[in-house]
């Protein structure tokens, strides 16, 4: 399906903030869903386009773990020279989520590059 610069983009095609912003922290975008595919030929296809795309997995990983240094940081911040409760478990409990997120995209980045060899 063909976007329409009235869809998803601006007047001037450029892509709204909160869109480029879920595009620089999330990589779901770049990849063909293979349950979709009506065929084996669509599902191939998509199995390819998916290994292509799995180069992109470093980038991700990089923004992720700056982000989990942040919340670390922010959480070793709060609790140590602020003597705060609340703010250290926020920034704790979210660098903890993206690093889940990091084992997640280290997995998914495993299985791609790796069946390239095959």
């Amino acid at each position: 399906m063909a976007t329409t610069p009235t869809s998803e983009h601006g007047a001037d095609g450029a892509l709204p903030f909160l869109t480029l912003w879920y595009r620089f922290l999330f990589f779901d975008w770049l990849f063909a869903d293979l349950g979709a595919a009506r065929n084996v030929y669509e599902r191939h296809a998509a199995l390819q386009h998916n290994r292509a795309m799995c180069r992109y997995f470093p980038t991700y990983l990089r923004r992720w773990s700056v982000l989990t240094l942040f919340g670390f940081g922010m959480g070793s911040l709060f609790e140590r020279w602020m003597q705060a409760s609340l703010w250290p478990a926020w920034f704790f409990t979210c660098a903890c989520l993206t690093m889940s997120g990091m084992v997640v995209m280290l997995v998914a980045w495993a299985f791609l590059a790796n069946a390239r060899m095959q």
